[in-house]
């Protein structure tokens, strides 16, 4: 007999904050491609069907909006074929291999410089001191924000994500935001025609790829696109990854005795945490999935935490483990829109990881109570540890 099914509405944020990843486990079982009459969505959620909507772009296509409770932007992941091709190849000069590897020696240094702050009080708020200060910096540095607008730019970037949980008021403070920023970003743009640098808003606006450059409009969306995907994903999986150490004593001690885990680790939060709770997609023509048929102009949404808990791919898939092997998560998509920065996500998660394991002993949680979070991840984590000293 099957199990009645839980409340589903794939387009409300308090479904993902709260109690989703039962709902996903039914689906899993029951209707692994679920037609959601609530909203209207059709949702895949195992492993299989969310890696096949991925590999099958022109069938399941970006151009109609990744978000499902929005339509397109003019941003590179609201596009398919040559269009999302081109635009790719332009932002992508910003994240060779080059480029990236040269971040890293400088990650240990700010890890340490942010642990600076907080180490000697034997106490902080994890998110708010280290988990959120470091993307920012490394993506700021990267696209060439002076130090002093940090904490602006990391305001205007929660603020638009705010607009995820469907509140009202949550919703008209996003469009602020996005406001600020979009000013903010067009300043930018002006400087770099009449100044050119080699950052990352350099290379937006002067990049040529077959001829084409970017619009100020479209340098505008670009920069936010990695402006937001390089600050708020990798700042949940630091602080949701640390807290799942903390809750997991004995993976912390065996991280912490020995290193060589760290990487497997880092995995392990990206595919626990599932930053991306979701992208959409719009079907091109009636397709047959899982034994369901899915008609032509569909609004589907790829459901990648479910697929990263699915109990056929990933062993014992709600126990987390550092030393999982395979795990081939979808944490940063797959195919066409996979990250362009997952590489320097996994870097900065790494490093943050690793000078906390070495330089925060003791380190825990410092209430008994539920931690508050929002759709994308933990807003506040207050966490205490054995007092130590600043770095030399």
């Amino acid at each position: 007999m099957t199990a009645p099914a839980p409340p589903i509405d794939l387009l409300s944020g308090a479904f993902f904050l709260d109690g989703a990843r039962e709902a996903y486990r039914w689906l899993r079982a029951n209707a692994p491609v679920h037609f959601d009459e609530t909203s209207g969505l059709w949702g895949l959620a195992t492993y299989d069907t969310v890696l096949t909507a991925e590999r099958d772009a022109r069938t399941f296509s970006s151009a109609g909006g990744s978000r499902p409770e929005a339509g397109p932007m003019p941003w590179m992941i609201d596009m398919d074929g040559e269009a999302h091709t081109k635009r790719r190849k332009l932002v992508s000069r910003g994240f060779t291999p080059a480029r990236v590897r040269a971040t890293e020696p400088h990650l240990r240094d700010i890890c340490d410089q942010l642990i600076d702050r907080v180490c000697e009080r034997g106490e902080c708020d994890f998110v708010a001191d280290l988990a959120a200060p470091l993307p920012m910096i490394v993506i700021g540095d990267m696209l060439g924000v002076p130090p002093a607008d940090r904490d602006a730019l990391l305001e205007m970037t929660h603020g638009m994500l705010g607009s995820l949980s469907g509140d009202p008021d949550a919703i008209a403070a996003a469009a602020d935001a996005f406001g600020a920023y979009d000013a903010y970003a067009r300043a930018t743009i002006v400087r770099r025609r009449d100044d050119p640098t080699d950052d990352l808003f350099g290379v937006l606006v002067h990049a040529v790829v077959d001829g084409d450059r970017l619009s100020d409009d479209e340098v505008v969306m670009e920069s936010l696109l990695l402006l937001i995907g390089g600050d708020e994903t990798t700042r949940h999986v630091t602080s949701g990854g640390m807290e799942q150490l903390v809750l997991h004593p004995d993976q912390h001690e065996r991280v912490a005795a020995d290193l060589d885990l760290l990487r497997g680790a880092v995995e392990e939060m990206l595919r626990w945490v599932s930053p991306i709770k979701s992208m959409a997609r719009t079907t091109t023509t009636d397709v047959v999935l899982a034994g369901a048929t899915v008609p032509a102009g569909a609004r589907v949404v790829l459901l990648y935490e479910s697929a990263n808990f699915d109990e056929a791919v990933f062993d014992e898939a709600d126990t987390f483990d550092v030393t999982r092997d395979p795990n081939d998560h979808l944490a940063f998509g797959f195919g066409h829109h996979f990250c362009l920065g997952a590489s320097l996500a996994r870097l900065e998660i790494a490093a943050m990881t690793e000078r906390v394991l070495a330089r925060l002993p003791g380190f825990a949680l410092a209430t008994d109570e539920s931690l508050p979070r929002s759709i994308t991840g933990i807003d506040r984590m207050p966490v205490r540890f054995t007092p130590s000293p600043r770095s030399a």
